[in-house]
């Protein structure tokens, strides 16, 4: 309906209530979909932020009394966090190293035309789908010398002095559970890596053909700069999951032997679902947290410097 013009031959102003509903359309529209984030995620997130700063043990009928910094107090004198940190660092440094490393080779190799190539991928991404329950089951019988063929392997490479399971050794255990998450994450690299290999201008590599660049020097000059704000978010979104990432630590070793294993996402699950000390298990969620924002604040201004530079 048109509104009718004023004498002096501007249109009319709309009124009031027709100007509030239609600024107010687009937040309506998108309501349910904020309130659906704010009950599931954010109402979540701030009872388990309150609960560090709470006495909630299941067993204890008279907890749930403010304490304030109590629980961060303990933490700070807690050895055992201290070392589950110090595991996490090793656990998260090396599954990522390892599954980008491989991960990259396979998305090279992929992105060359070649027969059976969608069978290929196929197979590369098939560790994917697994369940991470079901990854770790299978890989502690792979480790385990009565129904597992790989410390027999080992032995008879001359890498072990005799078939044992490598996860009830103290000095070796961590490496059962990195070599589980290597092989079920590096598809995630390599679906994401080969994904912006193939977005890369096929002419930039003829082109420098050409003009004599050789394998490496098209790679370093060419492919690596193309990649690196990927990589830099890959490399932030897998750091964030495996620091998180305590299935396959649980279902392989428990964090044993001797808490060789324990990580702080294990460690918070042994406080919450064994110890039933939810409150000590969110101060320690909570602290995870913060380091884990400040890691991804790093990885973030590092992939806008390398966008700048482009």
């Amino acid at each position: 309906m048109a509104y009718a013009a004023r004498h002096d031959g501007l249109p009319a102003r709309r009124p009031l209530m027709k100007r509030t509903t239609d600024g107010a359309a687009p937040y309506l529209y998108s309501a349910p979909a904020l309130i659906l984030i704010v009950t599931v995620m954010l109402v979540p997130l701030a009872l388990g932020v309150s609960y560090a700063f709470r006495d909630i043990q299941l067993l204890n009928p008279f907890s749930g009394a403010f304490i304030g910094l109590d629980h961060f107090r303990a933490l700070s004198q807690d050895q055992a966090f201290y070392r589950a940190l110090r595991n996490t660092l090793w656990w998260t440094g090396a599954s990522v190293f390892l599954q980008f490393f491989l991960g990259l080779i396979l998305a090279l190799l992929l992105d060359k035309p070649f027969y059976g190539r969608g069978l290929a991928q196929a197979l590369v991404f098939l560790p994917w789908a697994v369940p991470s329950f079901l990854a770790g089951l299978n890989w502690s019988w792979l480790f385990n010398p009565v129904v597992g063929p790989l410390p027999h392997w080992f032995y008879a490479l001359g890498i072990m002095s005799e078939p044992s399971n490598i996860l009830s050794d103290p000095h070796l255990a961590m490496w059962g559970p990195i070599i589980a998450n290597v092989w079920w994450g590096i598809p995630f690299f390599a679906i994401t890596l080969l994904a912006a290999l193939q977005a890369i201008p096929r002419d930039l590599y003829e082109a420098a053909s050409i003009d004599g660049a050789g394998p490496v020097q098209r790679f370093l000059s060419i492919t690596l700069p193309f990649l690196a704000p990927t990589i830099a978010i890959t490399i932030l979104l897998r750091t964030v999951w495996i620091s998180n990432f305590a299935d396959l630590i649980i279902v392989m070793t428990n964090g044993g032997p001797a808490d060789r294993t324990q990580i702080v996402a294990s460690y918070i699950f042994t406080q919450a679902f064994k110890r039933l000390d939810f409150g000590y298990a969110s101060a320690i969620a909570l602290v995870l947290l913060a380091l884990l924002l400040a890691y991804s604040m790093l990885i973030v201004i590092l992939r806008q410097w390398l966008l700048s530079k482009d």
